[in-house]
C-alpha cells in the first residue's frame, strides 16, 4: 500500500490523533480544534476517500483502514475517533498498542447493527437501505444520512449546517469509501478486541444519538468495566458540535489528568 492518508498537523503538546466518521473529512472538528491546540499536537487525518485522502484499488474494508493510518501515526500518541472513526481507531489501538497511549471512542460502537444479543444497534434494514440509495442519489443519500445524525440534539439546526458545510469542501467522498464504509457498519464486531484492549479507554455517548443509543454504554462497561463513560446530555450523535466546550474538557481532562480552566466534569462509570 504506497498511498497515505492526508494529515494536517497543527498546535503544540502531546500527540492527538483524530479520526472523523463516515462520509466526511477531518474538516469536522473545527469547532473544536482551536480548543485542542492548546494542549496537543493535533494530527487531523482524512480517512482514505474521503477529505483530501486517496484511495487505493484494493478491498475498501476495516484492516485497509488501520493500515493507512498506522502509516501515519506517530509514535506514543492519544487517539480519539468518532462514530465510523471509533471503529478504525479501536481497532489500531488493539493492533499497534505500543503507539497508543490511550483511546477516546465518540458516539461509536463496537457493534453497529443490531442483533439477537446486541438490541442496541442500527436496525439493519435501515444500513441496508442506505446503500441501495446511494446508488441512485448519491449526495442527497448522504445528505440524508449526515443530518439523522444530529436527530434530537438541542442545536441540530446548527449542527446539520456544519454537517452540510464540511462535507463537500474537499470535493466529493470516493463512492468506494462511502459504499466501504458502510459495509464496515454492518460487519465488524470488535466486543472480543474491546474486552482484550489494553490502552486505557474513555468512551464518549450523546444522550439524544440515534445511531449508538446511550442504553449500550452499559452493555460496553460491562465488557470493558475499567473504562470510562461520559455522556453528554444535550448531544445526538455529534457532541463535539452541540457542546464543543465541555466536550475539550473532557478530552482534556482525561488524557492530561488535568482539571479544565472553564469547568470541570467528573467521568463516570456506568
Amino acid at each position: 500500500m504506497s498511498l497515505n492518508p492526508y494529515v494536517e498537523i497543527s498546535g503544540s503538546g502531546p500527540n492527538l490523533v483524530l479520526l472523523h466518521g463516515w462520509g466526511l473529512h477531518g474538516g469536522i472538528w473545527q469547532t473544536v480544534l482551536p480548543l485542542l491546540e492548546q494542549h496537543f499536537t493535533v494530527h487531523n487525518i482524512d480517512l482514505p476517500g474521503f477529505g483530501r485522502s486517496a484511495v487505493y484499488n484494493g478491498d475498501y474494508d476495516l484492516s485497509y483502514l488501520v493500515d493507512s493510518v498506522n502509516q501515519v501515526l506517530p509514535q506514543q500518541c492519544y487517539l480519539m475517533g468518532w462514530s465510523l472513526g471509533g471503529l478504525v481507531a479501536t481497532a489500531v489501538a488493539k493492533k499497534h498498542p505500543n503507539k497508543v497511549k490511550k483511546l477516546i471512542t465518540v458516539a461509536s460502537s463496537p457493534r453497529f447493527i443490531a442483533a439477537e444479543d446486541w438490541p442496541y444497534g442500527m436496525d439493519p434494514l435501515v444500513l441496508k437501505s442506505f446503500m441501495e440509495y446511494l446508488s441512485d442519489d448519491f449526495e442527497g443519500t448522504l445528505i440524508k444520512f449526515l443530518s439523522i445524525q444530529t436527530m434530537g440534539s438541542k442545536t441540530q439546526k446548527q449542527d446539520v449546517a456544519q454537517l452540510k458545510n464540511t462535507v463537500f469542501i474537499h470535493g466529493l467522498p470516493a463512492k468506494k469509501a462511502l459504499t466501504g464504509g458502510l459495509q464496515i457498519l454492518q460487519d465488524t464486531n470488535l466486543l472480543e478486541d474491546l474486552a482484550n484492549l489494553s490502552t486505557p479507554l474513555l468512551r464518549i455517548y450523546g444522550k439524544l444519538d440515534t445511531l449508538v443509543p446511550v442504553k449500550s454504554a452499559k452493555l460496553v462497561s460491562d465488557i470493558v468495566p475499567e473504562s470510562a463513560s461520559m455522556i453528554f446530555n444535550q448531544s445526538g450523535h455529534a457532541p463535539f458540535l452541540s457542546e464543543s466546550e465541555n466536550f475539550t474538557n473532557t478530552v482534556a481532562e482525561f488524557l492530561l489528568q488535568i482539571v479544565p480552566c472553564i469547568r470541570s466534569r467528573v467521568l463516570e462509570k456506568l
